[in-house]
C-alpha cells in the first residue's frame, strides 16, 4: 500500500519503532501461516474483530487487506452487516461507514 494512505502516527511509530514494527509484522504473519485459512478469509474476520473493537484505523487497513486479498465488496460489507446481532446496529453502522470510506475510493 503507498505510503501516503497510512496515518502519519503509524508511519511515524514505524520509522520511530523499527524493531518492534517489524516484530508486529512477523507476529501477523507467523499466526496468519500457522492455520488452514486462506488470506481471504484471514482478512475478513481481522475486519470484524477490528469493527468490534471500535478501531477505526484497523478497519481502514484490514478492508484494504481483504480487497487485495480477493475480497469483494459486497464480501466486505456482509463481514460488518453480519454484526448486528452481536455488536448493535449502531456500532455495526459506524463500522460500515468505516468500510465505505475505503471502499468509496
Amino acid at each position: 500500500m503507498a505510503e501516503s494512505k497510512l496515518p502519519k502516527n503509524y508511519v511515524k511509530f514505524r520509522s520511530r519503532y523499527r524493531s518492534i514494527a517489524g516484530a508486529l509484522d512477523d507476529l501477523g504473519r507467523t499466526v496468519r501461516e500457522a492455520g488452514p485459512l486462506d488470506e481471504k478469509s484471514a482478512q475478513l474476520i481481522q475486519l470484524a474483530v477490528a469493527a468490534s473493537t471500535g478501531s477505526e484505523g484497523a478497519v481502514h487497513s484490514h478492508c484494504r487487506r481483504a480487497l487485495e486479498a480477493g475480497a469483494s465488496q459486497d464480501e466486505i460489507r456482509h463481514a460488518i452487516v453480519l454484526l448486528t446481532s452481536t455488536l448493535g446496529f449502531p456500532a455495526m453502522m459506524a463500522a460500515l461507514s468505516w468500510v465505505e470510506d475505503i471502499l468509496d475510493d
